[in-house]
């Protein structure tokens, strides 16, 4: 069997600090080369694979901002679709765009759907309804006018993740710096709380950095800013809990997976897909508002971590996301 991956060109695949679509790309891409699926990956010229590596674009186009995001997307899906028949099967990470080649090819297209960034995007997504292959990283996810090929969660490559049975007592805010991610929110449950929070990511909003996050900022109410693999792994581990406040439908949140994967525990409100990754009062606990965070705070010393790591690696590993992909690759080819 011969597979394409098609990553997003944001940034590297695997990303150096930011880049959920990518990672999974990379994971996906790393785990089929691992079982011997021959699997070439269509990414940035800096991508790192054992596979094979195909790149029209030297770096990411948010790691160099001299790149035109258009024409690089442009240069870096068709360079796919012009060698289609060299495959088996595609499998595209990158959103609604390829599906607009699946039409002119013989190959067939896998389409794992990371969210939807807006409801103008459906049309594309319903065009290709019958032929797309669709599949959705959580069931919470699932538009109702799409038909869906399987449900795969995220799968994170378990040993790059240290169990800590021991926390050092503070609270971790791992993510973008967005209102839908809920940082004003961690905020607010870390004082009323009287915990240290610490806080790690990128700044993707500046206006509500500056407004509703910097103002805070003091020896308890620390940013880190953005944090890279290594780091990731230990500020995971030694919190008490990740806060997860989000204010959105979050289609899976690789942050929770990975804080329980280290044997923290998650607080998180219970919106979009937190009720299939979190196991309330057991890997953590799901809440409706700050004042429920605020009152789970102090009832984390009921829950055992090894819990947090054991249920994290048996739903959310590479090797369970491979082995679910690869049988969907062999319904679609009848293999």
């Amino acid at each position: 069997m011969k597979v394409a991956v098609l990553s997003p060109v944001a940034w590297r695949t695997p990303p150096r600090h930011y880049g959920p679509w990518e990672q999974i790309a990379s994971n996906l891409t790393e785990g089929l080369a691992k079982k011997g699926i021959e699997v070439t990956l269509f990414a940035t010229g800096d991508s790192q694979t054992a596979g094979r590596l195909d790149a029209v674009i030297p770096k990411g186009y948010e790691e160099d901002r001299s790149l035109d995001a258009k024409v690089v997307e442009c240069l870096h899906i068709s360079n796919l679709m012009e060698k289609a028949t060299s495959f088996d099967l595609i499998h595209n990470h990158f959103d609604f765009l390829p599906l607009s080649y699946s039409h002119l090819i013989p190959t067939p297209v896998v389409t794992t759907i990371h969210g939807f960034s807006s409801d103008k995007i459906i049309p594309v997504y319903k065009k290709y309804n019958k032929t797309g292959h669709y599949v959705s990283i959580s069931n919470s996810d699932r538009h109702p006018d799409l038909r869906y090929a399987a449900t795969v969660y995220n799968g994170l490559n378990t040993d790059e993740f240290s169990f800590n049975e021991h926390s050092d007592g503070y609270l971790l805010f791992f993510g973008r710096i967005h209102p839908h991610k809920g940082t004003a929110e961690a905020i607010r449950i870390a004082l009323q709380s009287k915990k240290k929070l610490l806080i790690a990511g990128i700044v993707q909003d500046e206006g509500y950095f500056k407004r509703d996050v910097e103002p805070y900022l003091n020896d308890q109410i620390i940013f880190l800013g953005s944090k890279g693999p290594k780091e990731r792994n230990e500020l995971l581990g030694k919190a008490a809990a990740l806060l997860h406040p989000i204010s959105f439908d979050e289609p899976f949140g690789l942050s929770v997976a990975e804080a329980m994967l280290c044997g923290t525990p998650v607080i998180a409100f219970n919106r979009g897909s937190m009720p299939e990754l979190i196991q309330d009062q057991a890997t953590g606990f799901l809440v409706n508002n700050e004042q429920e965070a605020i009152r789970a705070v102090d009832q984390l010393h009921y829950l055992e971590r090894k819990a947090c790591r054991d249920w994290s690696v048996s739903k959310f590993s590479t090797e369970k996301m491979v082995d679910d992909y690869l049988k969907l690759y062999h319904k679609i080819l009848k293999v």
